[in-house]
């Protein structure tokens, strides 16, 4: 193939994977060609969710189940992965793969489907045409059309979504009394679009998931103009992203709206972040009873907490003589593996005050799928884990909510008990620290991808500073930079270099302060040297806000502390700092009175304690002044124990957040 023509990679990444297909995340990979001598490295990546999206588009369309489908028909093809394009496009994008099609048999295999599909959405196409990947089913279209394409684009929401999260809602906040006029929400209407609309429901939910993330007193939950919606869903969101979730494309505005897409885009994230807290192994040493023989423990700390999901569910389905599965997509259509995992976590009733849940088994010999889901599914809701499937989500196999099922199961009934032989080295279970996590969530709210679990691990390939250096304006050369699938051999190698070439951006473009630290440090995972490469990428972000002060003056730690200080000075507060470790900002107090200048009237007085302060005072003062912050809009990502304690760079970049937010430059 030729030019701009796309081929697939098929070098296989370990014994047994399939070609394309990175083994342990699941990821789909395209590559561009670039004539007969040479390629471009410009790899992007499919998640498996995606790529079963379209395996099940392709298949409706192939209706021979030959393998291939015509050009001709590449258009309903589009239309059944719900991509909207011209036929003006199509017939472009056809006649270029008929250019290009080295067998000459004008039929397009699925694979090359990828490819193309991968083509569009990697190329300008993307931004005039929004697409959105789920099954027909289903599926509910709203919008108008586009100001650029004459045949309209629609974007389109999954109503098993809908229906799966306004269940899962109602629960978590039926005794919420601050959500009594929105709860119980009807999951047959659209109520729940109209339902985030005054911001209080998201807030409950960024605290369902990540307790003590908002102070509930920054909530306005009596009056309910206008003015006072706005603030709640702005501080939602710069909540929700302080957790990891990415908001970058959504707004209040679009809240207000009630837009469905994003509404429930924003929710899968702030739900998923919930339900996955607790799948690590440092929260949960039981979770090492899934090491497999062999094993080391270190291959189980850097699981995802979905691969950890598909393991505990092989685990005890090993146990009860039943065979493995694959996937949450597939291999759980007929239920039976779902009966036997509900039949392994049941409470026995061994232990005190435990009441024994018998499950019912008989309902897996029923021959109907749809039957046979229900009848499972009323053997979870003896568990009271009937959440987020459907008997016919289930037979459908959708994974984002089969995956939300398991977990809310895991959650609850995890029947798994700590190994107590001694032949673990627990001192490497350390769990996340506070910074470790604050950077983390930083990086995922800014869209990374694939999604950060583990701080170091997750970085030792370089590609996910080398997206952050993105982030903050340097480029970078992604013709140099090596992408997944990894050989089997030289993988290690590979990623070396990626991490080379990280360090040698941050020391000459970046102009970072990286002395001792080499690309092994980062590729080891080393914990010193790739906080100090990180934090000073989270800075550089932060103070990007402030690019343009000072006539291009760099900014500086003391120009913000003048700041700081001057604007507290004009407000006529009594508060001050030195620098950014003054012990004063242990109380909070010239964080709110900061605030209180800058947006007058933000700040009540009744909830700030300034006098005799407890440590229970500081906690609450710090909790108050980080959620104002966000409530006025600004993105901070730091915590409340980051002013108690008094954590400079925490403390910096606050400040700087709150500096933007005074001159309109929040980012």
């Amino acid at each position: 193939m030729k030019g701009n023509d796309w081929f697939l990679i098929f070098t296989p990444s370990a014994p047994g994977s399939k070609a394309g297909v990175k083994p342990k995340t699941g990821h789909f990979y395209a590559e561009r060609g670039c004539g007969a001598r040479s390629m471009e490295n410009n790899v992007t990546q499919i998640s498996r969710e995606d790529l079963e999206d379209l395996r099940q588009a392709f298949k409706k369309i192939d209706i021979d189940n030959s393998g291939y489908v015509s050009d001709f028909e590449l258009q309903e093809l589009f239309r059944e992965a719900s991509l909207s394009l011209p036929g003006y496009k199509v017939r472009e994008i056809a006649e270029r793969f008929i250019a290009g099609d080295t067998n000459k048999d004008e039929k397009i295999s699925f694979e090359e489907f990828v490819a193309i599909y991968q083509d569009i959405r990697s190329k300008e196409v993307r931004e005039t045409f929004r697409k959105t990947i789920s099954r027909k089913d289903g599926i509910c279209s709203f919008g108008g059309t586009s100001g650029i394409s004459s045949e309209g684009t629609q974007h389109s929401y999954s109503d098993e979504e809908k229906v799966a999260f306004v269940n899962w809602i109602n629960k978590a906040l039926a005794n919420d009394p601050d959500c009594q006029h929105i709860i119980p929400m009807d999951p047959k209407t659209d109520s729940l679009f109209k339902s985030v609309k005054d911001g209080i429901l998201l807030c409950k939910m960024v605290n369902h998931s990540q307790p003590d993330t908002i102070d509930e007193r920054v909530i306005n939950t009596k009056k309910r103009t206008m003015f006072n919606m706005t603030e709640n869903l702005i501080l939602a969101l710069n909540s929700a992203s302080a957790i990891g979730c990415m908001v970058v494309n959504i707004d209040a505005q679009d809240m207000i709206a009630g837009t469905p897409h994003l509404v429930l885009g924003l929710l899968w994230q702030i739900i998923k972040i919930g339900l996955f807290a607790n799948i690590e192994i440092s929260s949960n040493e039981a979770l090492i009873a899934l090491l497999g023989e062999g094993e080391d423990l270190d291959q189980l700390l850097s699981m995802s907490p979905e691969e950890l999901l598909l393991r505990w569910v092989n685990y005890h389905l090993k146990a009860a003589g039943w065979k493995p599965i694959k996937n949450f997509t597939e291999d759980i259509k007929d239920s039976k593996a779902y009966f036997h995992l509900l039949n392994q976590i049941a409470p026995r009733g061994d232990e005190d005050d435990e009441i024994r849940i018998t499950i019912d088994m008989s309902g897996i010999h029923e021959d109907d799928d749809l039957k046979r889901a229900e009848l499972m599914l009323k053997q979870a809701a003896r568990l009271d884990c009937r959440q987020f499937v459907s008997p016919q989500d289930v037979v459908a196999g959708n994974q984002k909510l089969n995956i939300a099922y398991v977990a809310n199961l895991f959650n609850m009934y995890p029947a798994l008990k700590k190994p107590t032989d001694n032949s673990f080295d627990l001192t490497m279970i350390e769990g996340e620290s506070r910074e470790d996590r604050t950077f983390r969530n930083w990086m995922n709210s800014l869209g990374i991808s694939p999604r950060v679990n583990h701080l170091y691990s997750d970085l030792m390939d370089g590609l996910v500073i080398l997206q952050l250096y993105e982030k903050i304006q340097v480029p970078v050369d992604w013709k140099k930079v090596n992408r997944p699938p990894y050989p089997v051999l030289g993988a290690k190698m590979k990623k070396l270099e990626n991490c080379n070439y990280a360090v040698e951006l941050g020391k000459r473009e970046a102009k970072f302060s990286l002395v001792g630290i080499g690309g092994d440090n980062i590729n080891e995972g080393n914990p010193k040297h790739t906080l100090a490469l990180v934090w000073q990428l989270m800075r550089r972000y932060t103070l990007n806000v402030l690019s343009d002060i000072g006539d291009g003056e760099k900014i500086s730690d003391q120009i913000i502390v003048y700041w700081v200080n001057s604007t507290l000075q004009n407000g006529e507060k009594q508060s001050t700092i030195s620098n950014f470790k003054d012990k004063s900002i242990s109380t909070s107090l010239p964080v709110i009175d900061l605030i209180d200048t800058i947006a007058p009237g933000a700040i009540k007085d009744e909830m700030v304690k300034r006098e005799d302060l407890s440590p229970e005072d500081l906690v609450n003062n710090a909790k108050y002044a980080i959620s104002m912050a966000r409530k006025i809009g600004a993105k901070v990502y730091a915590l409340p124990d980051d002013l108690v304690e008094v954590n400079p760079k925490m403390v910096m970049t606050v400040f700087a957040c709150l500096m933007g937010r005074s001159l309109n430059k929040v980012k």
